[in-house]
């Protein structure tokens, strides 16, 4: 179901996702998502799965997980109110690359690549900002990634 209430509008602008859009432009991309409702422990994505779709959390707690060796899941981190993910299939067109969990009753909005495509044609300057907002979440996650690495480094 497609959704629209000020309470949201006024979450989302609150969101890395949503920032520095314009009115009409936050409207036309909220008129686009479809609120999807998790219980605790379903898998809402999975590693290696194709993926044609990204989520913004709404309420609950998700966490995010990765095969290691022998099939063994390990944490990468958790995901709560604000924070979105599977973006990145949406950009590299790569099935997904890590299992999402709810951990508690979840609310997600979930943005499809056909209706990211449909908001590019409506909306190329929105659509350029939104580009730009997933790009910079994606370079603090890089930069935080990178933080881990050098201290498991640094530890040895």
């Amino acid at each position: 179901m497609a959704v629209s209430s000020p309470d949201l509008k006024a979450f989302l602008l609150a969101t890395p996702f949503f920032g520095g859009l314009s009115d009409a432009s936050l409207d036309r991309l909220i008129s686009m998502l479809v609120e999807r409702r998790f219980d605790a422990g379903a898998t809402i994505v999975a590693e290696g799965e194709p993926g044609r779709s990204m989520f913004i959390v709404l309420s609950g707690e998700l966490v995010v997980s990765k095969l290691g060796e022998a099939g063994r899941s390990i944490r990468m981190s958790g995901l709560e109110p604000g924070d979105f993910f599977g973006e990145m299939t949406l950009i590299e067109m790569q099935n997904r690359s890590a299992t999402v969990v709810a951990e508690s009753e979840t609310v997600l909005y979930e943005l499809t690549a056909g209706n990211l495509y449909s908001y590019y044609k409506a909306d190329i300057h929105g659509y350029v900002i939104v580009m730009q907002n997933i790009n910079r979440e994606l370079c603090r996650r890089l930069r935080r990634a990178d933080r881990r690495i050098a201290e498991l480094i640094h530890g040895q």
